[in-house]
């Protein structure tokens, strides 16, 4: 069975996340403590809400410390919507705030003309990535679920495992080695969200 170890901070719904992974088998320790995740092989990093209280949270709580700890060891982090932002270098909402830095690039409103938040089903492009570890298995062009107000840009394209078009392409997930990152909800996202989450579970970390 694999263990996974889901960081509450207070500003992510775990639940649903928690039920999803062990609907697919994981042993699931929601847990705020960092050396619990500094010892983890898998670790995920949900989120909902504003980028800079998250990220305040994220590093008073310890739980950053932690989870570099465990990246050092070789683990395998998932970050899901606000926690996919927070694996940035920076976000632009209400102020600059300064991210975890472990993939390039910056989060950003949407475009004027953009409607916001971004809700509900929304095609994955993925330009040929599906055959990389995040996406295996994926049908092209499957739909996911999206709730947010902020995209990230400025990628590099070595990481982006697939876009999303609303208000223009923006990156809907990436992945630089044991860093892999969503901006839509897998756990809401019916089959496409369970082969994202049984894919995570079943790499190598």
């Amino acid at each position: 069975m694999t263990r996974v170890a889901l960081l509450d901070y207070g500003v992510g719904n775990v639940f649903s996340v928690r039920r999803a992974l062990e609907r697919l088998g994981a042993e699931v320790q929601t847990t705020s403590d960092p050396g619990l995740v500094a010892a983890a092989s898998r670790v995920v990093l949900p989120g909902v809400g504003a980028f800079a209280p998250a990220r305040e949270r994220l590093a008073a709580s310890g739980l950053e410390a932690g989870l570099r700890a465990a990246l050092d060891g070789g683990a395998r982090l998932l970050g899901l919507c606000l926690g996919f932002q927070l694996l940035f270098e920076a976000s632009e909402e209400f102020g600059t705030t300064p991210g975890l830095g472990l993939l390039s690039g910056r989060v950003v409103p949407f475009p004027p003309g953009a409607r916001v938040p971004h809700v509900g089903w929304n095609r994955l492009e993925t330009d040929g990535a599906a055959d990389g570890p995040l996406l295996a298995g994926l049908p092209r062009g499957s739909y996911v679920y999206f709730v947010h107000s902020f995209r990230p840009e400025g990628a590099e394209p070595a990481d982006v495992a697939a876009f999303c078009d609303h208000g223009g392409r923006f990156v809907a997930a990436a992945r630089r080695g044991n860093v892999w990152g969503c901006q839509f909800h897998p756990e809401k996202s019916s089959a496409a969200g369970r082969r994202i989450l049984a894919n995570f579970l079943s790499e190598a970390a």
